[in-house]
């Protein structure tokens, strides 16, 4: 049987084509493409007509794609984006046009929870582990020992603090200063509710740090195979993070392997990260392909 999950994120909007095994599952495509869904939802509480009908767009084309491919069962979900929208209707409307599908607006608990399951599909972890999934507009973190067993969903992301903090190019000193401090009090009350052990492994997924990654290896394109499993130290964040804010936005699109869809909230996404790792006294971090969009195939195959 062959199945598929598309992902709407605040930032980029995603597709995974799985075929079943006998022990899982076998991933035939997957594909990304930056439509920023949630361009302005943090000031306005509404989905843009452009941002929506980049999104349609991306997932008309998805669902063709699907067609191709005989997928038998499909799963369409929101998240921050569509979460915050008081016009999300209007996306949900459009979806169902396109794919046959009512889609899934996922809780911050759900969304978590399926990130977790995906991201430790392909692991053999002994001991705590601490997942980072470092969205558009929320970050949700998990702790477990093979099940998650408690978790945050928080109203920081890339995109949201971008556009509430970043204004100048590049960025001024106090525009990052003040982004850190929301990060750094929302991060606290996120430690002191999840109680992580200490020598939890940290897990990082989604684009921010699989995008760190990629820009560490210093490959020119983008390589699932190269990202995957990669380890990043504090040092090497911090690197990336300091190079990239020295930058003004057309510099930065013309650094080797940065996405430029990425261009704008890369600084934000690499403060978050960093400040993830200092908070929770992570000397490295693990970069993960598998995130939501594995665990939500696994899902369809149960």
């Amino acid at each position: 049987m062959r199945v598929a999950a598309i992902d709407v994120g605040t930032n980029s909007t995603r597709l995974l084509v799985a075929e079943e095994l006998a022990d899982g599952f076998r991933p035939l495509d997957r594909r990304m493409v930056i439509t920023r869904l949630g361009q302005g939802v943090d000031r306005t509480r509404a989905l843009g007509d452009e941002a929506l009908e980049r999104t349609l767009r991306t997932i008309a084309e998805y669902a063709a794609m699907c067609g191709e491919y005989g997928v038998e069962r499909l799963r369409v979900t929101g998240t921050s984006a569509v979460r915050d929208a008081r016009n999300r209707d209007d996306f949900f409307n459009g979806v169902e046009k396109l794919t046959g599908r009512v889609p899934e607006m996922l809780s911050g608990d759900t969304e978590a929870r399926t990130t977790f399951r995906g991201a430790l599909s392909d692991l053999n972890v002994d001991g705590p582990v601490l997942v980072a999934d470092i969205g558009g507009g929320s970050t949700e973190l998990i702790w477990g020992e093979g099940q998650p067993e408690r978790l945050v969903s928080l109203d920081i992301g890339c995109v949201r603090l971008f556009e509430k903090h970043l204004h100048y190019d590049p960025p001024s000193a106090e525009e990052l200063d003040a982004l850190r401090t929301e990060v750094h009090t929302a991060l606290t009350g996120a430690k002191a509710e999840l109680g992580v052990p200490a020598g939890a492994r940290l897990i990082g997924v989604a684009g921010t740090v699989t995008q760190l990654a990629l820009l560490k290896s210093g490959l020119p394109v983008y390589d699932p195979d190269v990202t995957h499993h990669m380890v990043l130290s504090h040092g090497d964040v911090r690197q990336l993070a300091r190079r990239l804010e020295a930058l003004d936005f057309g510099q930065r699109k013309r650094v080797k392997g940065l996405e430029p869809g990425r261009a704008d909230v890369i600084l934000a996404g690499a403060e978050l990260l960093l400040a993830i790792m200092e908070t929770f006294d992570s000397a490295e971090v693990l970069a993960s392909e598998k995130d939501i969009l594995d665990g939500l195939v696994i899902e369809l195959l149960a």
